[in-house]
């Protein structure tokens, strides 16, 4: 199996496929009625170079493939992205996405293991994912499997105490296999983040809890493979990228207004929203 940078996308290749991701989340959540569209859209930059660029080692035609590196989308009301990522990624055919949010539909409004290939955990219960990460990277060393494991968690999910929980459990057992990256957009659903429950001093936490934690510009996808690369070469101790995004990046009517955290565009909207994508 070829390592993990052997088959990566260009930077110019991962933009395009970052600007496709946008545009199939805009359609499917569109389509829906009904999603969480720009908390989709503030995480793409780092999902496409998760995946394109050379990060992880996954066998599309083989979903439960022991060697594989794990995924898990912690922040599960960003599941379109998940969706539209394992789409490209030739898991499953792309029509399915269309199906978002339908009665009988296996593509659910947050992702539910078995019923998508590719979906590595039940998530929507926001704060468990790291711990789930952390279940994947014992399990990895119990069956001596050096895969990697990444955990996207969303800042909002970072005021559960099972986060710091998870924290502190993957420190003491050394979980240098496990990378989690923070969406740090700075909103949530009811608000800006400094208001509900300020994370700060957040990356002095994460330090503090044993943890080897980087800062990003989370929209700067050469940025983000340089970071992830670091995070890579760590020993001993598990890693953390805090990612600086902006909620609904790429549309403005979404970076303005937080309050589209779980509503999505009407047609109208979305027209205007697709020009604006395409001409980023």
């Amino acid at each position: 199996m070829p390592d993990r940078s052997s088959e990566a996308l260009t930077i110019a290749q991962l933009i395009e496929k970052a600007r496709d991701l946008r545009l199939d989340v805009l359609e499917m959540t569109t389509r829906a009625r009904s999603g969480h569209p720009s908390s989709c859209f503030s995480a793409v930059e780092i999902v496409t170079t998760l995946f394109w660029g050379g990060f992880i080692r996954y066998r599309n035609n083989e979903p439960h493939w022991s060697a594989r590196d794990r995924f898990i989308m912690s922040k599960g009301h960003a599941a379109p992205l998940l969706y539209a990522a394992l789409a490209h990624a030739g898991y499953f055919d792309r029509e399915e996405l269309w199906r978002l949010r339908q009665i009988d539909s296996p593509v659910q409004g947050h992702p539910i293991q078995n019923m998508m290939p590719g979906v590595e955990a039940t998530t929507g219960s926001l704060g468990q994912g790291l711990s789930i990460g952390l279940g994947h990277v014992l399990g990895g060393r119990l069956n001596e499997l050096d895969y990697q494991v990444f955990v996207l968690l969303g800042d909002g999910e970072c005021e559960a105490g099972q986060i710091w929980e998870a924290a502190m459990a993957a420190a003491h057992f050394n979980a240098e296999n496990l990378i989690a990256i923070v969406d740090y957009n700075k909103y949530q659903e009811t608000g800006p983040i400094s208001r509900e429950m300020a994370l700060e001093p957040f990356a002095r936490k994460w330090r503090a809890f044993g943890w080897h934690v980087d800062e990003v510009d989370g929209h700067d996808i050469q940025d983000i493979i340089e970071k992830l690369n670091a995070a890579l070469q760590i020993k001993g101790k598990p890693s953390l990228i805090i990612a600086h995004t902006v909620k609904g990046k790429g549309v403005s009517i979404l970076e303005a207004d937080y309050t589209y955290h779980g509503r999505a565009l009407t047609p109208e909207q979305a027209v205007k929203a697709r020009e604006e994508i395409l001409c980023s």
